[in-house]
């Protein structure tokens, strides 16, 4: 069976915790490979994987920055991105491209 190419991104301001948990089990259930929040009350960003049937939340590498496994390229620095760090954010995501 071939997998999905797909990749939720859902930018949260509230009630972001049951949002979050509702929306995991529907894109599961659906087999939403990639799942990404911005929980911008928070100032935080959670990348998961599904693997296994399970969510797993996606960890940054040594340099801080996250890697998708299903999309060859696409990286973000977490810290540029909430930092508002648009040049280290275009920067990361060439370096993810090349």
């Amino acid at each position: 069976m071939e997998e999905k190419l797909e990749l939720i991104v859902e930018i949260g301001a509230s009630s972001v915790s049951i949002d979050v948990h509702d929306k995991l089990k529907v894109d599961r259930r659906n087999q939403v490979p990639e799942y990404l929040v911005w929980r911008v009350e928070d100032g935080e960003i959670d990348w998961f994987r599904l693997k296994s049937g399970e969510y797993i939340q996606l960890q940054p590498n040594l340099e801080g920055i996250t890697c998708s496994e299903i999309f060859p390229g696409l990286w973000l620095d977490k810290t540029a991105f909430l930092t508002a760090n648009l040049m280290k954010v275009i920067e990361v995501v060439q370096l993810g491209l090349r």
